[in-house]
C-alpha cells in the first residue's frame, strides 16, 4: 500500500498543527470545525422553525459528525435527533389532518346540505391529490436506483442468475421485488436525513444499501429496517393485482416469493430487518411479536411464520432496548400478518389456476 500525503491543518486558536481527521485540538481542546458547526446549527434550527423536519435532521446529523463524542454538545444533539425522528410520523399526520380540516371548513361554511356535500367532495378530492402526489414522489424515488450504473449492472447479473433457474419472467419480477424492498430502506433513510447510496445486488444473497453515516438510536434503526418489508408488501400487492387482472400464475408466484422473502427478513437475527425491529422492543414486546407470528402460522400454515416466531421467542431473552416503543412492536406484528396473508392468498391463487 502506498502512503498518501495529506495536508495538515492548523488550529485557529493556538496555531497547533492538526491531522485532517481530528475534530478537536489536542493542545487547547477547541473545536476544529467551530464555524461550520455554528452554520449547521443555525440552519437546523431554521428548518425546524419552518417545519421541515427532514432537512433539520440532515443538518443536525452533519453537525454531529463534526463533534467529538466526548464534547458537551454531542449528547444534546444526539437527543435532539432522536426526538425529531420520533416526532416525524406524528407531525406528518397532524399536518395532513389540519389541511383536511382547512379544506372542509372552507366549503362547509356555505351552509345547508349543499355546503356539507361540497365539503365532503372537496376533502375527497384533496385526499386523492395527496395520494397522487405521494405516488409520484415514490415513483421518482424508485427510479433513483436505475440512474446508478452499479445498481443496474448488479441487478442484471442477479436477473441472469435467476433466469438460468426459473426463466426470465420470474427472474425479472423477483429481482424487482427485491429492488422495491431495498428502496423502502432508502426512502426511510432519506426521510430521517441520513445519507445513503443506491442498492447493490448479490446473486442468491439479496441486496444491500450502503449507509454514508450511522444510525443514531433504536427508533431510527427499527423504522429504517421495517421500511423494507413495508415496501415489500406494496410489491407483493402489485404482483397479486397483476395476477387478479391477467390470471397468469407467474404473478401469483412472484407475489408469494416476495411475501416469503419479506417474512424471512423479519427474522430477528444479525442485520436482517427483524433484528432492527427487535432492537427497539422490550422483552415483553418481543414475546408478543413471537406469539403473533406463531398465531399467523396457525392460521396460514406458512412455515416461515413458524420459523420466524420460534427464532423471535429465543431472541426475546437477549438484551432489550433501553428505550422500547410499543409502536414498533405493533408495526412489526402488522407487517408479519399482512405478509403471511399475502403468502397464503398467492399460493392459493397459483393452485387454483
Amino acid at each position: 500500500m502506498t502512503a498518501v500525503a495529506t495536508e495538515a491543518l492548523s488550529c485557529s486558536r493556538c496555531g497547533s498543527q492538526l491531522a485532517p481527521t481530528l475534530l478537536s485540538c489536542p493542545s487547547c481542546h477547541s473545536l476544529v470545525h467551530l464555524e461550520r458547526l455554528k452554520w449547521l446549527t443555525n440552519e437546523a434550527q431554521t428548518f425546524e422553525t419552518a417545519g421541515d423536519t427532514t432537512a433539520a435532521l440532515e443538518h443536525w446529523r452533519l453537525a454531529l459528525d463534526l463533534l467529538p463524542a466526548e464534547s458537551s454538545q454531542h449528547p444534546a444533539i444526539t437527543a435532539r435527533i432522536a426526538a425529531l425522528g420520533k416526532a416525524l410520523p406524528a407531525r406528518a399526520q397532524q399536518e395532513r389532518t389540519q389541511e383536511v380540516e382547512r379544506v372542509r371548513s372552507r366549503f362547509a361554511g356555505k351552509g345547508g346540505k349543499a355546503g356539507s356535500v361540497l365539503a365532503a367532495a372537496a376533502v375527497l378530492l384533496w385526499k386523492l391529490k395527496f395520494v397522487v402526489v405521494l405516488l409520484l414522489t415514490k415513483m421518482k424515488l424508485l427510479l433513483f436506483g436505475f440512474t446508478k450504473i452499479g445498481t443496474l449492472l448488479s441487478m442484471l447479473a442477479t436477473i441472469g442468475a435467476y433466469w438460468a433457474l426459473w426463466g426470465w419472467p420470474f427472474a425479472v419480477g423477483f429481482v424487482l421485488s427485491i429492488y422495491v424492498h431495498e428502496m423502502g430502506h432508502v426512502s426511510a433513510l432519506h426521510h430521517y436525513g441520513i445519507r445513503a447510496g443506491a442498492p447493490m445486488f448479490i446473486p442468491f444473497v439479496g441486496a444491500f444499501v450502503r449507509l454514508k453515516e450511522s444510525l443514531r438510536n433504536d427508533w431510527e434503526n427499527a423504522m429504517v429496517g421495517l421500511a423494507g418489508p413495508l415496501w415489500g408488501v406494496g410489491a407483493s400487492l402489485a404482483a397479486y393485482g397483476l395476477y387478479a387482472v391477467t390470471g397468469k400464475p407467474i404473478f401469483a408466484a412472484i407475489a408469494h416469493s416476495g411475501a416469503w422473502l419479506n417474512l424471512f427478513n423479519l427474522m430477528p437475527v444479525w442485520q436482517l430487518d427483524g433484528g432492527r425491529g427487535f432492537s427497539a422492543m422490550s422483552k415483553v414486546h418481543r414475546l408478543i411479536a413471537a406469539a403473533a407470528l406463531l398465531g399467523a402460522f396457525a392460521v396460514t400454515r406458512e412455515p416461515m411464520c413458524l420459523i420466524v416466531g420460534l427464532v423471535g421467542a429465543g431472541m426475546a431473552f437477549t438484551k432489550p432496548s433501553r428505550e422500547p416503543d410499543a409502536r414498533i412492536a405493533a408495526y412489526y406484528i402488522g407487517l408479519a400478518w399482512v405478509l403471511a396473508g399475502l403468502s397464503m392468498l398467492s399460493v392459493h391463487a397459483a393452485r387454483v389456476r
